[in-house]
């Protein structure tokens, strides 16, 4: 039988890519919008707002009254704040987190228990490369990214003894409508006028030039189709690169600290 995959903030970008594409291959396909209504679909949508808690729990209660089963779930839901740090109001950044990574952290805690119960399962979350570096007028968006990359690296070694796979996929810049959804924060600084202007040219030009979505969404395919899938998958131009410098700082302490853990007496 085919996996039932179910897939955060699927009425666009890469989340409505991905859930056609896995419709498209046979797999049982559940997608999530604030406004479901508002798009038309050929897999089943259903109503979910990440921010807020009480749609949350009714989501989970619908779902397992529509669907007996759940293999894959794939966190797609999120925005982009532009903006420099020190012209970023504290409110706006606190919502930025809201979504990007308490909402995440809602869905995937809302799920657990059903993981457990069934002991097989497997995460897939969608950070980016600013998850791994910090780029300018994107400070509270890479902090976003940064704390979930610490999340699920903790996440993965604590739901392994129930056969419960996680995965992080950080994509390089690719041609998407986060740009076109990105939030400004508002900021009248004299200082940054300038350097604000170049930054964003730079981010414009390098979504133009960016990957096709496929790319990403073809990797995230080849994780659920994998038995044992690593935890980073970096993918677009230069990724490899910046894979291997990310994990050889890390990988032999985390993986030295799992095992002095699942072995102590």
């Amino acid at each position: 039988m085919k996996k039932t995959i179910l897939i955060t903030g699927a009425s666009s970008g890469f989340g409505l890519m991905l859930a056609n594409k896995l419709h498209e291959q046979g797999y049982n396909v559940i997608g999530t919008s604030r406004n479901p209504e508002k798009i038309q679909t050929p897999f089943k949508m259903l109503t979910l707002d990440i921010d807020n808690e009480t749609s949350i729990n009714q989501f989970t209660k619908k779902l397992f009254e529509t669907s007996n089963t759940l293999d894959v779930l794939v966190n797609c839901a999120g925005y982009m704040l532009n903006g420099i740090a020190e012209e970023t109001p504290t409110e706006i950044a606190k919502k930025q987190f809201d979504t990007n990574f308490w909402g995440t952290i809602n869905v995937t805690n809302a799920l657990l228990p059903h993981f457990r119960k069934q002991k097989s399962g497997q995460i897939i979350t969608v950070s980016s490369i600013m998850g791994l570096i910090g780029l300018p007028n994107n400070s509270v968006y890479a902090a976003s990214k940064h704390a979930l990359e610490g999340y699920f690296k903790s996440l993965r070694f604590e739901v392994s003894q129930f056969n419960v796979k996680v995965s992080m996929v950080q994509p390089m810049w690719a041609k998407t409508n986060i740009g076109s959804n990105m939030i400004s924060a508002s900021g009248n600084i004299a200082e940054y006028k300038q350097y604000k202007e170049q930054v964003n040219k730079y981010i414009k030009n390098s979504l133009a030039e960016g990957n096709d979505p496929s790319v990403i969404v073809n990797a995230i395919i080849k994780i659920i189709n994998t038995k044992n899938p690593k935890f980073r998958n970096l993918v677009g131009k230069m990724a490899g690169m910046i894979l291997f410098l990310n994990n050889y700082a890390y990988s032999m302490f985390e993986n030295a600290i799992h095992k002095s853990v699942i072995t102590a007496k």
